[in-house]
């Protein structure tokens, strides 16, 4: 008999301009970090991850000579837990910035705010909701570490970490929305549900998201 549990939560959600089981983010789980979903639609990142976009049928990414990448953050804010400390949360939001400007920087220069002729990259690690078998679901928690466990004769199976993130991106100088994005992924299995969450656990999901995001830029750029 399958029970499915849930002791705390780190759902991150992401970049697919550039996978919580379901391989997208459903409508209830949005955060409301991004001003209008109702855009997005279903589609393939660079790396074959499924995930939910916008682009402006208008954009022409050769009028931007430069990105600027403001700081990533959790959306809404968390409160530290004995599960995930804010060692944690703080390697995470630092590891995707370093991730994303190490990419994206392999194209176009780093700048230092926002302006003309510049792409602005807004990305947000935002919370999803739990649901228990047979339960009502949980209420959305800004950051918990979602944890599937099915008992069977042997014990309990490894605890599993899911993040997802929803990111905009906007002309630097009318400040106008021109692509977003959300995506999940997961994060390596955790052995037990005592076992604290670190941020390397997650380290190769952001990496995913940052090198798709610059294969993204490519592949629009080359249209």
């Amino acid at each position: 008999m399958k029970h499915t549990l849930m002791v705390g939560t780190l759902c991150l959600a992401g970049l697919g301009l550039v996978g919580c089981s379901s391989s997208t983010v459903q409508p209830d789980q949005y955060s409301g970090f991004l001003k209008d979903y109702s855009r997005l639609k279903e589609a393939k990142s660079p790396s074959g991850a499924t995930v939910m976009r916008w682009v402006d049928p208008q954009l022409k990414l050769d009028r931007y000579t430069q990105v600027y990448i403001e700081p990533s953050q959790f959306y809404p804010k968390p409160q530290p837990t004995a599960k995930i400390p804010q060692s944690t949360l703080t390697g995470i939001t630092r590891y995707y910035d370093e991730a994303l400007k190490r990419e994206i920087g392999r194209d176009l220069p780093l700048a230092s705010g926002p302006g003309p002729g510049t792409l602005v990259v807004r990305p947000a690690i935002t919370a999803v909701s739990s649901k228990t078998e047979g339960l009502k679901p949980y209420e959305v928690i800004p950051v918990a570490l979602v944890a599937a466990a099915v008992s069977t004769a042997s014990g309990i199976r490894d605890q599993e970490t899911a993040i997802s993130t929803e990111a905009a991106f906007l002309d630097g100088g009318t400040r106008q929305v021109v692509a977003q994005v959300v995506r999940k992924g997961n994060g390596k299995p955790l052995e037990n549900d005592s076992q604290v969450m670190k941020a390397e656990d997650v380290k190769a999901v952001l990496d995913g998201w940052a090198a798709d995001l610059h294969q993204s830029y490519l592949k629009l750029k080359g249209h």
